[in-house]
Order: structure tokens, then sequence, then C-alpha cells
């Protein structure tokens, strides 16, 4: 009888004491609740990303301007070269998050590859500061840089973009992997983390965008890179001050083989039947999955041609021999693939307001070259400055919605979260409709201005630029919901062993969306263009109708929402039981 007693009081003993999601310490023991994970090991992952956008962002706000006045590049070169290099920012990620899922983990990923980051921006700083390295035969702010020092500007500029991608797909993941999903008090701070996380990004971005374009447009490149190099040296320290107090989740082999394993398993079957009964379907005995690190799936209904994968046939001996994956498979691997085949949906509804959001550095600078910048009598804020406000909204709304809207939400919808992470999504992708209308009112007034007064040839027109504020502002609320509510649900609705992969697949939307934009530019200004018209983007705006740019993608904007909130309501969240082992 004592015995009896003492058992079950053991087993809820080591429960309290040891996380239940898998996650194991540095030293590969199962990770204790009270000494590792939550905010206390948070607090160097969000210091660490803060530096790291930091340093990021003050080397590529500002970069066409070196390769302008540095490297002697005219300006669609030197803006080619610069969105060729943001485009691989946000490819190298998917190789980053491969290697976490399949086989590093997520930890040593982010210790890996911020060796070559650090190496990379350090390349640039000597790049730009050492004699024989540096720029040379310079004559004012142009330069005539050598084939050599041309080239070691961008093998450290490719070295960095190497860098990040083992940063961006793993670093969100693995703060959320600090809270354990099967304890409900640490879930409920995991929606908050990804909220606090997106407020440490855009302090990095703030400072980068003040303080750091006016040391490499004032003080000199050798500095305006070194400072952003320094800042990527405190963010390696931040994180592995931390090692102690993370939770590791372990890499649960190649994704990319178990769903090309269910495809190929599917397709060898064919012919064959699905069972009515779905308790039919292989899978494995016992609570945990025969993934590492990764829960047990509940089989859904959807997709139903994959479940032949799980169906045994006479040939699938399983008794005494291992299984061979490439011919059956269990329910949690064919869950696998169905999960990643209806994230894509809301992926791509993702590319729109990516392209929405893009415009902050495109459209809305050209908008307000034409507008009057000045800030008082003898300064002159660049155009491209006022992409602070968006910033400065991302930075209020962030602890708004955490603190205030969240719990009152709460009071209405019953949700934990406040809304579900799709409706999160979908205010936002509205809310940048509105952004985009704000911004072709504007220009509606703007051309008005200058039919009334004909300045048509007027370089400047006397309107403040500071007009422009409401539609950055709008974007900022908007990112608040959409990207974070993104963040948010790729981490939670990727398999447990897929979820770097996920994050990575997220992120691309920001390239798709920026390769969209360009693609809506060229066609319109060909369309436009004819039979002699300026078209609607011209060198000279005050001829053209950017008016009519802002409200197609207000209506592309609209339309994107309806076939959001389509999928929306067909999308079902998935149901993850057991235990990762």
């Amino acid at each position: 009888m004592g015995f009896a007693h003492i058992y079950p009081k053991t087993m809820e003993e080591e429960k309290d004491v040891y996380t239940e999601d898998g996650t194991v310490d540095i030293h590969k023991n199962p990770a204790n609740k009270k000494k590792t994970g939550n905010w206390k090991a948070c607090r160097f992952i969000l210091g660490n990303e803060c530096c790291e956008r930091l340093a990021y962002y003050g080397m590529g706000t500002n970069l066409v301007n070196y390769l302008e006045s540095r490297l002697n590049q005219g300006n669609a070169t030197a803006a080619n070269n610069v969105t060729n290099w943001s485009g691989t920012c946000y490819i190298t990620p998917l190789i980053g998050a491969f290697l976490a899922d399949a086989y590093l983990g997520r930890y040593w990923t982010i210790a890996t590859f911020v060796f070559i980051y650090v190496s990379g921006m350090t390349l640039l700083t000597l790049s730009a500061s050492v004699p024989g390295l540096k720029p040379g035969n310079c004559n004012g702010d142009t330069c005539h840089p050598n084939s050599g020092q041309t080239a070691v500007f961008f093998v450290a500029l490719y070295m960095i973009a190497l860098g990040t991608g083992g940063i961006k797909p793993c670093v969100s993941s693995f703060g959320a992997d600090q809270f354990d999903e099967n304890d409900e008090a640490e879930k409920l701070k995991k929606s908050s983390f990804f909220n606090w996380f997106y407020f440490s990004i855009n302090v990095g971005a703030l400072v980068a965008a003040t303080v750091l374009v006016w040391i490499q447009m004032n003080v000199g490149w050798g500095w305006g890179f070194g400072v952003p190099t320094v800042a990527m040296v405190i963010a390696v320290v931040f994180f592995f001050l931390g090692s102690r107090y993370y939770r590791l989740q372990r890499p649960g082999g190649s994704p990319l083989t178990r769903i090309f394993q269910v495809i190929v398993a599917a397709f060898r079957k064919v012919s064959v039947t699905v069972p009515e009964d779905k308790s039919l379907l292989f899978e494995t005995a016992d609570d945990e999955s025969n993934i590492t690190g990764s829960r047990k799936l509940e089989h859904t209904d959807n997709l139903k041609f994959f479940d032949k994968a799980a169906v045994e046939s006479h040939s699938d001996s399983i008794k005494d021999v291992e299984v061979n994956p490439w011919r059956l498979c269990s329910v949690t691997q064919v869950e696998e693939l169905k999960s990643i085949i209806t994230l894509l949906p809301v992926w791509a509804s993702g590319i729109v307001f990516a392209t929405v959001y893009s415009q902050m550095n495109t459209m809305f600078v050209l908008q307000g070259n034409t507008m009057d910048q000045h800030m008082g009598k003898n300064f002159e804020i660049p155009s491209a400055s006022l992409s602070l406000f968006d910033t400065v909204s991302v930075l209020f709304w962030t602890p708004v919605y955490d603190q205030f809207i969240v719990p009152f939400a709460r009071k209405f919808t019953r949700q934990e979260r406040g809304f579900t992470q799709l409706q999160r999504m979908g205010i936002g992708l509205v809310i940048s409709i509105f952004a985009m209308v704000t911004a072709g009112v504007l220009e509606v007034v703007r051309l008005d201005y200058v039919k009334t007064h004909n300045a048509y040839d007027d370089k400047k027109i006397p309107m403040s630029i500071f007009w422009q504020i409401p539609q950055y502002l709008l974007i900022g609320c908007a990112e608040v919901f959409t990207f974070i509510g993104q963040l948010e649900f790729f981490y939670d609705q990727a398999p447990d062993a897929m979820r770097s992969l996920c994050s990575a697949l997220s992120l691309t939307t920001v390239a798709l969306g920026n390769y969209l934009s360009t693609v809506l530019v060229t066609v319109v200004m060909k369309l436009t263009k004819k039979n002699g018209k300026p078209g609607w983007i011209p060198d000279n705006l005050n001829r053209g109708h950017l008016d009519y740019f802002f409200y197609l993608l207000a209506v592309l904007s609209f339309l994107n929402f309806l076939v959001y909130l389509w999928i929306s309501k067909r999308y079902k969240y998935k149901k993850a039981i057991g235990r990762a082992h």
C-alpha cells in the first residue's frame, strides 16, 4: 500500500519538475521547469535579437548610398544590388531552417551562423576603413574602387546574408521553445513572447535608422559599419550568456525526407482503399511519436489521398521487422505533410500584404521627395527617414495590443489570446487597405495643388511631408496584427519538428512581396505609357498618377482579404496529442 501511494506522487512530482514537450537543457538532460526556459531565458534571446537587428538595419538601411558614393554605382545598379542582396537574406533562411530541423537544432544552428555573421560584418568594416581594402581614388564623395576592393565588399555582404540565414528562421522559434505548450500557464506567455520579440526588432531598427545613419553620413563609413559590427558582437555575447537557461528542442531528422516518404508511399498504394475506421491506420503504439522532438498529431479528414501512406498492406509486415518508411508512414508523419499543405494558402495570402509593406521603401519615399521636407528653417528631413513613424507605431501598438487589446477582446471572444491567430492577421490586412487609401487620398490632394497652381515642373511643392505620417502609422499598426500574428501562427501550426522550416517559409512572403511590387510597377508602366502618355509613375510624379497605383494596391488588398476570409473559415487548427520524446 505504501508503494502504491508513493509511486503516483513521484510521477506527479516529475511532471511538475520537467517539461513535457521533449525539450532538454544545454547538457542534453530533461529541461527543468524552474531552472530553464520562460522569461529568464527569453531576456537573453530578446537582447540578442535587438542587437542583431540593430546591426542588420544599421548596415542595410543606408547601403544604397554607400554603393553610389564609394563603389561609384549608378542609381539602377545600386538599387538592384541592394534588392538582390535583400532577397538573398530572405532565401538563405531556408538553408538555416533545414539544418536546424534536420540535424543541428535551433540553438546550435544560431551558434554556428552567428560566427559567419560576425566575420562578414568585420570584413565589411575593414573594407570601408583599411587602406588598400577601402575604395580609393576618391574625388569628394565619389570613389573609383578597383575590382579587388569591390570583390572584398561583396564577399563580406554575402557572408552576412548567409549568416542571417541561420538566425532569422530560428530565433523566434527558439524563443517560443522556452514555453512548454503542455503547461497552460506557460502557453499563455508564448503568445506574449511574439509581441515582445517584434518589439525588440523595432527598437534595434529605430536606433539604426536614426543614430547609425547619421554616423554614416556625418562621421564616416568606417565608424558607420564598425558600430553595427560591435552591436553584433554584443548580440553574440547576449546569446551565449543565456545558454544554461535555454530549453532545446532536439532535431527530428530531415523534414523533406519525411515529406517525400509520405508522397512516395501514397502513390505506391494509389489503388488501396482507406478504411472508414481511421483507428486502423498505422501509428506507433506508445504515447510518443516516432519523430524526435515531435508530439503525435490527430488524424484529420482533409487531403484523404495521403492517408493511403498509413494503410498497412500485406507487404508491410510490422511484426519483428523495422517499418520501411518509404512504404508505410505513421498517421503523424502523414499529418505533417497535410499541415504544410494547409498552411500554404495562408502563406500565399501574406504576399500582397508584404507588397503593401514594401511601398514604404519605394513609392512613399518618391511621394515624399516631391513635398516640402523642412523641419524648421534650417533642417530638412530625408523622405526615407519618415519610416521612423512606422517603427514608432509598432513600438506603440505592440505593448498596447499585449496589455490592453488582448484582455479587452478576451471578454467578448472567450479566446485566451483575445483573437485567434487568423483573426489577428485578418485585422492587419484590413488596416493595410486603409493605409493604401490614405496614401492615395494624399496624392490626390497633392496633384490637385499641382493642377491648381500649374506646378507641373516644380521639384517640390509647398505641402509638408509630414502629411505622410498617417499612412506610415497605419502600416505600423497593420504590422503588429499581421506580421506578429504570422510569426505566431506559423510557429503554432507547424509540425513540432518542422517549426524552423515553417518560420523560414513565412519569411519568404517578404521577398515575394517585393518581387510582386516590381512586377506591378513594370506592368503598370508598360500599360499606361502608351500613346505618348507619361504613365502612372513617371520620373516627374507631378505629371503622373501615383494615386492610381495606391488605389490599385488597395483594391488588390481588398480582394486578397476576401480570399483570406474564405481560406481562414475553412482552416482547421492542428491538434497535437501525447508527449514529445
